[in-house]
């Protein structure tokens, strides 16, 4: 392959005219790199994209709705010959060329005063990667490259911000594949990890060395530590200078507590930011395959503690009121109340046939799914000896997800909030 030489620049395009000629799908890939970057854009094209015309409409982009005249590139500090058709391309780089404007070509690179890098942005540092020609090897090294930088696995943790408070991380339902890009980065990035038992273990083995980690495990009627403990441990920790991740399952602010660590932080003057996680009421069924939604079948759903029974005079719960309910229920911390939750939900109007799934460590490695009804529920769950965690999905999208095993109901015609 020739080779031809280039000399990288970062090209500052705020408030600077910008023309990118043609309206299809490779302009609709690079107009918006150059809103981010600030550029006046203006579109030269008969026809454009429903998504250019909706950046058009937006007050985005301006709109020539023409073909292109050489005068468009007066004024113009860069340009993008984007159309489909050669001789429209190379009229604009012979128009560019004359004014002294660098132009990029869409079809012929060897043609062009410039070439688009691949480029990716994370955490204040711009990374482009030109490859002489060979756009899909770029796309791939600068992929590796941000990656890298986005998990905290490329630069030095002591050249970035160590501004001292406390994040909390919501991990995901508990493969460490669930968790978020900014989750993972908040981890690779802390001084302090603050870890309970259903955070993705495997991402604890992946921080530096001279990380501390502060076990905080709550275990069903085991060893648990007290919330107020955890609030006193991560300000202190923070009030020391560091940055600390207060890392849990699933998201925060769904039965986690969240919110009490919040308030601890405020209190005593330490900044606090919220990372949200995958929560484990809707991901770990999707995982599954249930739906906690379908058309015609389920137009809502709720999602309810069950880690009090029926009847505790600390329950908020009215469960005769959710037995009136027409969505799903999902039931979380269930597992040991779940037979007489299933008897208030059939005593308060729901069938005894309702289809229930439980679905058993989640994204994990030994996930596994138990079908039952309301009635055989009790049954069940002892028969499979199922233990926590486990979260219970009650309705008739479990049977959607296993026509074979209950009879599917029927999602009539009716198209519902959900339709698309």
């Amino acid at each position: 392959m020739d080779d031809f030489p280039t000399y990288p620049a970062g090209l500052r395009l705020a408030d600077r005219r910008v023309v990118v000629v043609g309206g299809g799908h490779v302009a609709q890939r690079r107009v918006p790199h150059l809103i981010a970057a600030g550029a006046d854009v203006h579109v030269v094209a008969p026809q454009v994209t429903p998504a250019i015309e909706g950046l058009v409409g937006s007050g985005e982009v301006t709109w020539h709705e023409r073909g292109f005249e050489d005068a468009d590139l007066d004024d113009t500090w860069y340009c993008i010959a984007a159309t489909d058709l050669p001789t429209v391309n190379e009229r604009v780089s012979r128009a560019a060329e004359a004014r002294r404007v660098f132009c990029v070509r869409a079809d012929d690179a060897t043609r062009a005063t410039a070439w688009t890098p691949a480029t990716g942005r994370h955490d204040g540092v711009t990374v482009a990667v030109l490859c002489n020609r060979e756009p899909q090897r770029s796309a791939r090294i600068r992929d590796e490259v941000v990656e890298q930088m986005r998990e905290g696995l490329l630069g030095s943790r002591r050249q970035r911000s160590r501004t001292p408070g406390v994040v909390l991380v919501g991990g995901g339902p508990g493969d460490p594949e669930l968790i978020s890009v900014a989750g993972r980065k908040a981890l690779m990035d802390a001084d302090v990890v603050v870890a309970d038992r259903l955070a993705p273990r495997e991402l604890l083995g992946d921080l530096p060395a001279d990380v501390e980690l502060v076990d905080v495990a709550k275990l069903p009627r085991g060893r648990s530590a007290q919330q107020e403990e955890i609030n006193r441990v991560i300000v202190e920790r923070a009030l020391a200078g560091k940055r600390v991740v207060r890392f849990k399952g699933g998201d925060n602010f769904v039965f986690g507590r969240g919110y009490e660590e919040v308030i601890a932080c405020r209190e005593a003057g330490v900044p606090v930011t919220v990372v949200p996680g995958l929560t484990s009421p809707v991901s770990v069924p999707a995982v599954a395959g249930i739906p906690v939604t379908h058309r015609g079948v389920a137009h809502e759903f709720t999602v309810i503690s069950g880690h009090l029974p029926p009847g505790h005079p600390e329950s908020l719960t009215a469960w005769s009121a959710v037995a009136g309910l027409r969505g799903t229920l999902v039931l979380m911390m269930a597992v040991q109340n779940a037979p007489a939750i299933a008897d208030a939900l059939v005593a308060g109007g729901r069938a005894a046939s309702t289809p229930v799934a439980v679905v058993c460590d989640g994204t994990m490695p030994g996930e596994r799914t138990v079908l039952a009804t309301l009635g055989t529920l009790a049954d069940r769950l002892q028969a499979e000896q199922v233990k926590p965690p486990a979260i219970i999905v009650v309705g008739d999208v479990v049977a959607v997800a296993h026509p074979g095993r209950f009879e599917a109901p029927d999602a009539g015609t009716d198209a519902g909030p959900d339709a698309v």
